[in-house]
């Protein structure tokens, strides 16, 4: 398991640095071939050892085993999981007698807050063990069917955006997969086969189906009442999360898809205080969403929002969800941001995920690689998309309604497709039709000049819409909270139901907005985690009010 930063990954603690960890572990002895965590179950928490030798080893969902690593006195078992009592990733089995020290998730969380310097090397152990499985594609699930398929990508994506290691087996240079094919016998919307951790075959799975399976949805207390619920895991719920948890705070995060909102597809994002050399929105947002961990939050990703219901007949807001679950909370924050907007162009969703896509990821650019591409708007997320595209495709073509970008996009990015020789920017155009062949897939994209109303037919297999977003407020629906005439929430200002709000709070008492789904919010990343910092003292003030009722 050889990695460039292997002695980050697997430090050995001294001598005191074992002692400061006695005050928030217990012991515990295993004895020879004893499983501490088993791969795809539950673990108990980050295991110090004290005396002997773990194995760990990979194992797969078709039964295969190898081993990665030896661990010995003075090293840790776990990963960044470890924060919140998730499944675990790999197996560790003792070799030979061993003494341990167990730190349970809540005291893991406890030490690294509380020991800054122990805290720092521990955590970025844990979030480097991380990479390196996703790296290698060990400890997820194995996914098996044809590598570009439309299904493939959209659970890939899934996947990718919540940091979960996964692996593809391709039946046509795989023989595992090919068996496996050969004895399941599916049929091609069933593909791909998802073979979980714990041999569980799934089939063409929704995404809800596989979080359960693996293990990222546990059954939601509904006897608890949380201080507060964020409602949407972008950079402004994250933020949101981060400062109230670190202020002691019992906050819960849902979202319907991943953490890390639009801004976690960013291929790489300048323009963002602190980050000169730039960041990816994944990395950002990936950050944010381990800091929050760090600090007790809880996330229930991915879980879909149906309804608020803000008549406290119980004293408290309720969220409700799919399948009738339901969370408490005394104050709600609505982060939902915005879902992607889908111009009015016939026969769009027949090619989604066949040649049109929303975001571009490496998955979408590995799809089309070296090919000629598509790419509408003149936004700043579609002029970052456009730069990363260029580097992997051959060449890309942006496509806007006005005459020039710069109204809509940064300087620097104007700057940099300017001197990009294979991107070519195509003014006052629109997108009227598209064509796709006999198996579905995207073969051709007609645009109309806006002038003219001349009409050209543009040979392209891949498609990218980056036409701005609505704002995600239907779950809000009769239930008080004061939307604008485009859906967004209106903040601030008083009314009838709530006369004196806070300057984030909604008209309904106790839920607040931030972020872009926010009327009058500046749609920006360093806005939206500025309105989650700013949100907390309305927070505590609500929370310390009702606790005093």
């Amino acid at each position: 398991m050889a990695h460039p930063r292997m002695a980050d990954a697997f430090p050995i603690l001294g001598a005191h640095d074992i002692e400061r960890t006695a005050a928030f572990g217990s012991l515990r002895n295993y004895e020879k071939d004893s499983r501490l965590f088993h791969s795809g179950q539950t673990g108990d928490g980050l295991f110090l050892i004290l005396s002997g030798h773990v194995t760990l080893c990979q194992r797969d969902g078709l039964g295969a085993s190898e081993p990665m690593y030896e661990a010995g006195p003075g090293q840790f078992l776990g990963e960044i999981g470890q924060l919140s009592g998730n499944r675990a990733l790999v197996d560790a089995i003792a070799q030979g007698e061993v003494r341990t020290r167990l730190l349970t998730p809540g005291c893991l969380r406890e030490l690294v807050v509380i020991d800054a310097s122990l805290g720092e090397r521990i955590m970025r152990a844990l979030i480097l063990r991380r990479v390196m499985l996703i790296e290698r594609g060990i400890g997820g699930p194995l996914l098996i069917g044809p590598g570009g398929s439309s299904n493939m990508t959209r659970i890939r994506g899934f996947l990718t955006r919540n940091t979960l290691p996964h692996r593809v087996l391709d039946p046509a240079s795989d023989a595992r997969a090919k068996a496996m094919l050969d004895a399941h016998s599916p049929s091609q919307e069933e593909l791909p086969l998802v073979v979980c951790p714990d041999g569980t075959i799934l089939c063409n799975p929704a995404e809800n189906t596989l979080a359960t399976h693996l293990g990222m949805l546990d059954l939601p207390d509904e006897d608890k009442v949380y201080d507060v619920a964020i409602v949407g895991a972008g950079p402004a719920g994250l933020a949101t999360a981060v400062y109230a948890g670190s202020e002691g705070l019992s906050v819960i995060v849902l979202d319907g898809r991943s953490f890390g909102g639009q801004a976690g597809a960013s291929a790489r994002i300048e323009n963002y205080f602190g980050f000169p050399t730039g960041i990816t929105g994944q990395a950002l947002t990936a950050r944010a969403f381990v800091q929050a961990q760090k600090f007790g939050v809880k996330m229930r990703i991915p879980t879909q929002i149906k309804h608020l219901d803000c008549s406290r007949k119980d004293g408290d807001l309720l969220i409700k969800g799919e399948a009738g679950s339901q969370i408490r909370a005394r104050t709600v924050v609505v982060a939902t941001g915005a879902r992607y907007r889908r111009p009015d162009i016939a026969q769009l969703s027949t090619f989604e995920g066949r040649g049109v896509w929303y975001w571009a990821s490496p998955i979408e650019a590995k799809i089309c690689a070296d090919q000629d591409v598509v790419l509408v708007g003149g936004g700043n997320s579609a002029g970052q998309a456009a730069v990363y595209l260029a580097a992997h495709v051959a060449k890309v073509r942006i496509m806007i309604r006005r005459e020039s970008l710069v109204a809509t996009m940064s300087r620097y990015l104007i700057d940099r497709i300017a001197a990009t020789p294979n991107i070519e920017l195509i003014a006052n155009g629109d997108i009227v039709a598209l064509e796709g062949d006999a198996d579905g897939h995207l073969i051709a994209a007609h645009w109309r000049e806006r002038g003219s109303g001349t009409e050209h037919r543009l040979p392209t297999a891949n498609v990218f819409l980056f036409v701005g977003a609505d704002p995600e407020t239907d779950w809000l629906a009769d239930c008080g909270v004061v939307l604008d005439k485009s859906g967004f929430v209106v903040t601030g200002v008083a009314s009838e139901t709530n006369p004196a709000p806070a300057m984030l709070e909604s008209s309904v008492p106790g839920v607040f907005a931030v972020g872009d789904v926010r009327c009058g919010s500046v749609k920006r990343i360093g806005g939206a985690i500025g309105e989650g910092a700013q949100v907390v003292p309305a927070l505590h003030a609500f929370v310390a009010v009702a606790a005093s009722v």
